[in-house]
């Protein structure tokens, strides 16, 4: 007969290895479970669209914008994130009004982050950006000189509210902007980690100094607390995904730049002056034409004074007269002083700026140019053609 105490012993694995096969399918649907929890709130996290708007606002660049507030309506995009360093827009006021009409009927919040850092969103585009849900600054950057209004009041209402006057011809910087209320700022005393925070971090905390702080401060974007061996800190699980202007879009945009353009004109119309005076087979005309060729779209697209445009012509015209003469002499004097007033007034200052840098350059460059560089190359012309007519002896 069989002792009860073998029964038991032979029982207690069966009954370990049940347990065992228990405890380890409670732990992985436990696993399985959280991982499915993640993502499926990584999922219902979604994603923001984050859209650079750098440079002056050009045709180009607000098509661009346009097409990005269509697309979000149907992407499922959580928010659009407009990345602004911009401080004058040159499409006309009738486009401007359309677009901002776009974002005040946008189904998804259109956000405004004015940065990184030394960043500015002045004229046309300080107007624009009015109408966005809300508004971020970067530390060092600044927002205003909006001028009069030109989107429709009937509209929009008066713009930057009571601040609207202020701002015309005012720019604001980020403390400024902050005092002041012109930019969006969620006033709470304690952060997402619980943390207290300071008069001096709460205004910090509105300065948003880089993208990724002003997107966690978005309802639209969603970030968990996570323990770290540096402490708690805000993990984000909704992702961003940025957005630009295509490759060609981008060359026209660079092209439509004040100084490009400029550059861009001179360059042109030197190297057909070049092309006239030099022995060769058309190289330098060829890209001439092409260079002067691209300038133009930047002239047809930039705002510019006419009569300055002309004065930049004629000079070219007086420098010619007197490469002839190899030797620079009045009208090279002249010429000089026609392109300096040509330069310094070709863009109004009221609607497009350009550095005094590019200025420098071609000012300058063209001097040394004309008075060096093109007779020592007639002079070259001149010898070969001299040697190439002697009779052989």
């Amino acid at each position: 007969m069989v002792s009860p105490r073998i029964f038991s012993t032979l029982r207690r694995p069966t009954s370990w290895t049940i347990a065992t096969l228990l405890l380890v399918s409670f732990f992985s649907s436990v696993i399985i479970s959280d991982a499915h929890a993640q993502e499926s709130q990584s999922e219902n996290a979604g994603f923001v669209e984050v859209f650079e708007v750098s440079g002056l606002l050009d045709e180009v660049l607000s098509s661009a914008v346009s097409e990005a507030l269509d697309e979000v309506q149907r992407n499922g995009a959580r928010a659009l994130i407009l990345q602004v360093n911009s401080k004058q827009a040159v499409i006309s006021d009738t486009e401007l009004n359309k677009i901002a009409l776009q974002i005040i009927n946008s189904s998804v919040p259109i956000d405004v982050w004015v940065g990184p850092s030394g960043s500015s969103a002045h004229g046309k585009v300080a107007q624009l950006i009015s109408v966005a849900d809300s508004v971020g600054v970067s530390i060092g950057s600044s927002v205003g000189n909006t001028g009069e209004q030109v989107l429709d009041p009937g509209t929009f209402g008066k713009i930057w509210g009571e601040n609207h006057e202020l701002l015309k011809s005012t720019t604001f910087d980020w403390e400024q902007a902050i005092e002041k209320g012109v930019v969006w700022c969620e006033k709470v005393e304690i952060d997402e980690l619980g943390n207290s925070l300071t008069p001096q971090q709460q205004i910090a905390r509105c300065a948003n100094p880089t993208l990724g702080d002003f997107l966690v401060s978005r309802d639209s974007f969603i970030s968990e607390v996570i323990s770290t061996d540096q402490g708690p800190r805000l993990s984000p699980l909704t992702q961003t995904k940025i957005r630009g202007l295509a490759l060609l879009d981008q060359l026209m945009h660079t092209i439509a730049s004040p100084p490009v353009t400029y550059l861009l004109l001179i360059s042109g119309l030197v190297l057909l002056i070049f092309e006239f005076f030099s022995i060769g087979v058309g190289i330098a005309g060829a890209i001439g034409a092409v260079v002067l060729a691209l300038s133009s779209y930047g002239l047809t697209v930039l705002p510019i004074r006419l009569w300055a445009l002309v004065l930049i012509l004629i000079s070219m015209i007086a420098f010619a007269i007197d490469i002839q003469t190899v030797v620079p002499r009045f009208w090279t004097l002249v010429g000089e002083v026609a392109f300096i007033f040509g330069t310094v007034f070709l863009y109004p200052e009221t609607s497009v700026q350009m550095s005094w840098i590019p200025m420098v350059v071609g000012i300058v460059g063209l001097l040394v140019l004309m008075f060096r560089g093109m007779p020592i190359m007639i002079r070259g012309r001149f010898a070969i053609t001299k040697i190439a007519s002697q009779p052989n002896t």
